[in-house]
């Protein structure tokens, strides 16, 4: 089988950035890919191949624009930043394989706020951080279980990951959970990949591009009113005090309230199954990477009051909780906001 990275250089939004590139993993191994397949397997001439690099820039013009006019470089650099993400993503999803569904042999610990962490989660994340430092040495990282990982205590890229989101679904052997990857540029969330490793399913955000899974454009879907809408959220039993109340606002409107999907929930919304997704307490590295894919497939995602989400990453930054809100339809987000009453 193909890797993922792989297949998913193939459309057309993944242009090579070097014709023979490579990433270090732990223990001395390396990881071999090829920018794009196609162009491999294919005697093209520079002009040709200036051709196609022509067309394909000139076919997603409108939605570069976006990207462009934010001051992030070409196309070039940002198809550079997606090929690193498909290899993080790949190389954290074989630590997570190794180790699903074989947590007899291994200790399950808790950390400080009581949530579970494994052995699967931090190494899933030292392998993720070995591959961006080894490419991006001037970005920071922000990972879950180790905070920030930079020389400096600013930088315009920061990488932000979570190994695993949905840690207890890991540990219980189901795989809805995920692997959160974003790109942040001067606080903006300008990537977000969304991984079931053991489903072998991702969900690719880009800024100013449609978002895609294994490579096929999604979208959202049509749902004006919360009389039809179907909803998610983790837990009923993450919500406590005044949030507890709000959320019972939305559910006692909605068609279908369901539970457990942790990140998996958004990635259904993006291709849209799901109308709407509402949690609270979420750390910036559950919800950042969701942003870009959510909002390229068509939808919107916010805070309870409406307001974009936002978090300044730094040496000095703490992973202060959000309430967020999430739907596939712009009528369906604010009705959803308007019930929610958020003060």
């Amino acid at each position: 089988m193909l890797s993922q990275t792989k297949f998913l250089s193939r459309p057309s939004t993944f242009l090579p950035f070097s014709s023979d590139s490579s990433i270090h993993l732990p223990n001395n191994r390396r990881l071999h890919f090829s920018a794009n397949p196609y162009l491999d397997n294919l005697d093209l001439t520079t002009s040709r191949r200036s051709a196609i690099t022509s067309k394909r820039m000139i076919s997603n013009s409108q939605l570069s624009n976006q990207i462009l006019s934010d001051g992030l470089g070409d196309e070039h650099e940002i198809d550079r930043f997606a090929e690193v993400a498909n290899s993080v993503a790949d190389a954290a999803g074989e630590v997570i394989r190794r180790y699903f569904r074989k947590n007899k042999s291994f200790e399950i610990l808790d950390k400080e706020d009581l949530s579970p962490v494994t052995i699967a989660d931090r190494t899933a994340e030292e392998s993720m951080v070995s591959i961006i430092l080894e490419n991006f040495p001037s970005h920071a990282i922000y990972g879950e279980e180790n905070g920030w990982t930079c020389k400096e205590k600013f930088a315009d890229y920061v990488w932000v990951l979570d190994p695993i989101d949905g840690t207890k679904s890991f540990i219980t052997g189901k795989p809805l959970f995920g692997t959160l990857i974003a790109l942040l540029h001067k606080g903006k969330p300008i990537l977000g990949i969304i991984d079931q490793p053991v489903l072998r399913e991702r969900w690719v955000g880009i800024s100013g591009r449609k978002s895609t899974l294994n490579g096929e454009e999604v979208s959202t879907r049509t749902c004006s009113k919360l009389s039809q809408a179907y909803l998610y959220t983790t837990s009923p039993h993450l919500f406590s005090g005044a949030a507890e109340e709000a959320f019972a606002r939305v559910r006692n409107k909605v068609k279908v309230p369901l539970y457990g999907c942790d990140c998996y929930a958004y990635a259904l919304l993006a291709s849209g199954f799901v109308d709407l997704v509402i949690e609270s307490g979420l750390k910036p590295y559950d919800f950042l990477a969701l942003i870009p894919v959510i909002e390229g497939a068509g939808g919107v995602i916010s805070t309870w009051k409406g307001h974009q989400l936002h978090w300044e990453a730094s040496s000095l930054s703490l992973a202060t909780s959000f309430n967020v809100v999430a739907a596939g339809d712009r009528e369906l987000h604010q009705q959803a906001i308007d019930s929610l009453q958020w003060p």
